[in-house]
């Protein structure tokens, strides 16, 4: 069985995560989707379980898409889950740069491990989480730029957290 996983922090998941998505499970028998603690990051505008219940309700039409969050090692997550892939989505030339660097870091330390990039569509290269939430800052519509029924999660979690 061919299984890899797509991990990111995905705060919020967008339609350009979906398409990748979309199309690695294509690729793969189970694509595992993971919600990473990214210690690189300060702030989260969405708890992991928040970001968790958004990629399941944006994922569910896919049946081979697991959706579970995780912290730690990237390769021991791989191996726990004896997946032997990575998909990693690419919008620019400075997403590569940072990927594949990452990449080669990862098969250093296991060399089973193989990463596979795949290039945005290009409707979707101006996409990105931190812009969703710029806009969503300022009260901007972001309902071109997450995925059907996302839109609604978020409003309903940024109500929870202004009460």
């Amino acid at each position: 069985m061919r299984k890899a996983v797509c991990s990111g922090s995905f705060d919020p998941v967008t339609i350009g995560h979906i398409d990748i998505i979309e199309r690695a499970s294509r690729m793969f028998d189970e694509i595992i989707v993971c919600v990473f603690y990214n210690p690189g990051k300060a702030t989260s505008l969405f708890t992991p379980k928040e970001r968790v219940e958004m990629l399941k309700a944006a994922t569910s039409h896919l049946p081979n898409v697991r959706v579970t969050s995780c912290s730690g090692l990237l390769n021991e997550f791989c191996e726990k889950e004896k997946a032997s892939f990575i998909v990693r989505g690419l919008r620019a030339f400075t997403d590569f740069e940072y990927e594949f660097q990452r990449a080669l870091l990862l098969k250093k330390i296991n060399e089973s491990l193989e990463t596979v990039f795949i290039m945005t569509n290009a409707n979707y290269s101006y996409i990105s989480s931190s812009g969703v939430r710029e806009l969503l800052a300022f009260g901007g519509d972001i309902g071109q730029l997450v995925p059907a029924g996302v839109e609604e999660l978020i409003r309903k979690y940024q109500k929870r957290k202004t009460k």
